[in-house]
């Protein structure tokens, strides 16, 4: 029991040092440090450039990476120290991601679906926020407590008769009332965070919410996991969310229109 109560003190040690805020004001639990992330991040992204066939298209690069150049200058400093990677990736599949170390992966997919250089910001946007409100260290985080939080209650439930029932109780809390409201919660946060890097960019904020509506529609006929046990917000929710959202963020715009900021990107 010695051992058990050491490893409890540990963890709670452990989880007090590495407590912050995200942008929001959220809690989180960071445990890696912003080297070791962008350390993790360089690698998983030469791994994908590695499996991934990479767009050709001059033109397709171009686009993106005005895009991406034009919502950088209003990132934090921290994060504009060096340049952000970006490479397109030739394929029909409709998506982009951002990882720590300042690198972005669009697909040429998500090109016929982003009408506008407004709407691939919003994209782009929203999976830079991701980075800075740094969620991808937090799920790493939130996967090693994980485990050694199961380690310490097996071990602590392992003298008595009721380690297996107490077990899945703690999975099942783990899965459903943890792990999966807490990645919809980062993808809310990515939302209004991504809305207002593309509107202090000079990007029309309203064409977010076009940007979803091309998404619904393109997903039409397509089988979408309800809302509940998903990973992320349904569309209709996340155009309402986003919608209440936009006075703020047409005031963000209204001041950078007035600065200059006119983003002129095009394919």
């Amino acid at each position: 029991m010695r051992i058990i109560r050491s490893m409890s003190v540990m963890l709670v040690s452990g989880l007090l040092l590495a407590c912050t805020q995200s942008p929001t004001g959220r809690s989180q639990v960071l445990l890696f440090s912003e080297a070791e992330m962008a350390s993790l991040g360089q690698s998983s992204f030469e791994q994908i450039k590695g499996e991934e066939k990479l767009s050709t298209s001059r033109s397709d690069n171009a686009y993106v990476q005005c895009v991406t150049n034009q919502l950088v200058t209003v990132l934090p400093s921290s994060y504009r120290q060096s340049p952000w990677e970006v490479v397109v990736f030739d394929s029909p599949e409709v998506n982009a991601f951002a990882l720590p170390g300042g690198k972005i992966g669009v697909y040429s997919g998500l090109l016929k679906v982003a009408k506008t250089q407004d709407q691939l910001a919003s994209v782009i946007g929203h999976e830079m926020a991701h980075v800075l409100a740094k969620h991808s260290n937090e799920r790493v985080s939130r996967s090693q407590l994980t485990n050694m939080g199961l380690g310490v209650a097996d071990a602590a439930l392992g003298q008595s008769g009721l380690r297996e029932p107490a077990m899945a109780a703690l999975g099942l809390g783990v899965q459903v009332g943890y792990l999966l409201p807490y990645d919809r919660e980062q993808e809310v946060e990515s939302d209004r965070l991504g809305l207002q890097l593309m509107a202090q960019a000079g990007f029309r904020p309203e064409e977010a919410v076009n940007m979803w509506q091309n998404m619904s529609a393109a997903s039409s006929g397509r089988q979408q996991p309800p809302e509940l046990l998903s990973t992320h917000p349904s569309h209709g929710s996340r155009i309402q969310e986003l919608n209440a959202l936009m006075p703020e963020a047409q005031s963000v715009y209204q001041q950078a229109r007035n600065q200059g900021k006119v983003p002129a990107c095009h394919r």
